[in-house]
């Protein structure tokens, strides 16, 4: 078997730095960029399983859903209603590729206050909607938001934070985005009881209130250091790292990070430059990371709670709750996450949470199989059998939280070297609503031909991604982002594709003594 750990050699920079209360509030209320994020996560399942919202807009699948005869499975199995909730997606991706441009020119702040302004247009147009052409446009801007968010948060919080701190700090990224899911779920199953049936209009609308968070986030932010750099303000990015880390030797960080932005400057080319053999291994992590993660099938979870819990016999408020109730569990565990992930690091929750989901996903199956069969009619659902279904989603949602979540975001972020990091996020956030916009769109139409087998489904992709995973992503937890590139030159098998000369100093590598070269067993 190769080895698949890294060695860190003994000549690993240190750079000087506190955990400062400015840094600390400014990750914060960059983060609050997953907000928009999370909210739409949570709104969309919630409002498509409200029947006022289906007979005014998806008058088909309001019919099956009354119609007894339908196979319990399919009764929302309609591609129009998933271009709703799908549409978003593949917005976000088109999106994320101009944000990569604003990033990199105007800087990290100016991408976050795109974001919310147009997710705020969307939010607007979808509460007022009174036709389908309405909703998809609504939901196009909300994708836009969400693709300039999604690419220049993340992006933010790596760069700010101290490296000791960094993973702690790049998840409440993902925090946010379980406290919109949290907020969401609570608001549908409130909104839902509204008289009159207009409640989903609230639920939709009220997408503004996050949006204007970040909006008023982007204003009062200042940008990074690395961002003053890459745009030639020397003088201020000095000043700003100081106060950033909260001492004032930082010539060597400061040099490391004008190298870097040097180096960078070199690169004409950074799309062009991501198909370069030094890039190979974070190209493959900027590919793999999310497409795995969207393969978990955690969306599936999120943004069809409702659905899927209407669709295996829990009526409508008991579905709503039944989200709620996920919507805790994402959060709290994502807790667990922050608190752990700099102290155990990437990999352990990684292949710890795989396995938790994987375990779950065998048993959720077993459970809907066992009950449901293949004509999806389980007559009366035993309240017994539907505590024991949600107690292995939660446990399942719970796992994801603590790993693939949070670390999908995370990792992505913090591998790239500068000339290249714009651009290597914005194929991070393209994969990742490419996914998400091709899961969305199937799922009802899996979910009606497979039956209780989609969980089986995802659970072969969970198997894959843990072997991937264990083979061929080193430990980052305690590098500093600049000299990133260490962990590449000693891996077993990324060595081969990153020798020395390649990597510019400063630009994500260094020159490594031999006594910090060689892989070692983990």
């Amino acid at each position: 078997m190769p080895a698949v750990g890294i060695a860190v050699g003994d000549n690993k920079k240190e750079y000087p730095g506190n955990l400062t209360p400015f840094v600390t509030l400014t990750c914060i209320v960059a983060a609050m960029g997953g907000l928009i994020f999370g909210y739409d996560l949570g709104i969309s399942g919630g409002v498509t399983t409200t029947p006022s919202f289906l007979k005014k807009f998806f008058p088909s699948v309001y019919r099956q859903k009354q119609d007894s005869i339908t196979n319990q499975y399919c009764q929302y199995d309609s591609q129009i209603l998933t271009m709703f909730t799908s549409s978003l997606y593949l917005a976000a991706l088109l999106a994320s590729l101009v944000a990569s441009i604003v990033t990199r020119k105007f800087g990290r702040k100016l991408s976050m206050l795109s974001g919310g302004i147009l997710f705020c247009a969307g939010a607007i147009i979808n509460g007022f909607a009174k036709a389908i052409w309405m909703l998809i446009l609504g939901r196009i801007l909300l994708g836009f938001g969400i693709g300039f968010a999604n690419q220049s948060v993340p992006l933010y919080l790596s760069e700010m934070a101290p490296y000791k701190y960094r993973g702690a700090l790049n998840i409440g990224f993902q925090l946010s985005i379980t406290v919109g899911i949290l907020i969401a779920n609570v608001v549908n199953y409130f909104f839902a009881k509204i008289h009159g049936g207009w409640g989903w209009r609230l639920s939709l609308g009220g997408a503004m209130v996050p949006a204007l968070i970040i909006v008023v986030g982007s204003l009062v932010l200042s940008d990074t250091p690395n961002s003053l750099i890459e745009r030639g303000q020397h003088d201020e990015a000095r000043e700003k790292l100081k106060r950033v880390r909260g001492v004032d030797d930082v010539d060597e960080e400061f040099i490391d990070l004008v190298a870097a932005s040097e180096a960078s400057k070199k690169v004409e080319h950074p799309w062009r430059n991501l198909l370069q053999r030094k890039y190979r291994p974070h190209m493959t992590m900027a590919v793999m990371i999310p497409f795995f993660q969207q393969l978990t099938g955690i969306n599936v979870i999120m943004f069809y709670a409702p659905v899927l819990f209407s669709t295996i016999g829990f009526g409508n408020d008991a579905a709503l709750m039944a989200a709620v109730i996920i919507g805790i569990v994402n959060f709290v565990a994502t807790m667990v996450s922050i608190y752990g992930v700099d102290k155990w690091g990437r990999r352990f929750l990684f292949l710890e949470g795989g396995s938790q989901m994987l375990m779950c996903q065998a048993v959720i199956a077993a459970c809907i199989g066992a009950k449901f069969g293949t004509d999806g009619n389980p007559g009366e659902l035993p309240k017994w059998y539907a505590i024991v279904v949600v107690l292995f989603f939660c446990i399942y949602v719970s796992g994801f939280s603590w790993s693939w979540g949070p670390l999908g975001w995370l990792v992505p972020s913090e591998i790239f070297p500068l000339e290249i990091r714009s651009a290597a996020q914005s194929v991070v956030v393209s994969v990742n609503m490419l996914f998400t916009f091709i899961i969305a769109q199937v799922f009802l139409a899996m979910l009606c031909r497979l039956k209780f087998g989609v969980f089986l489904f995802f659970a072969f992709f969970v198997v894959l991604m843990s072997f991937f995973i264990y083979y061929f992503l080193p430990e980052t937890k305690g590098i500093p982002i600049e000299e990133m590139g260490q962990i590449w030159k000693t891996h077993w098998f990324w060595s081969r594709f990153v020798a020395d000369e390649d990597s510019p100093k400063g630009g994500g590598g260094y020159e490594m003594t031999k006594a910090g070269q060689g892989p070692k067993n983990v």
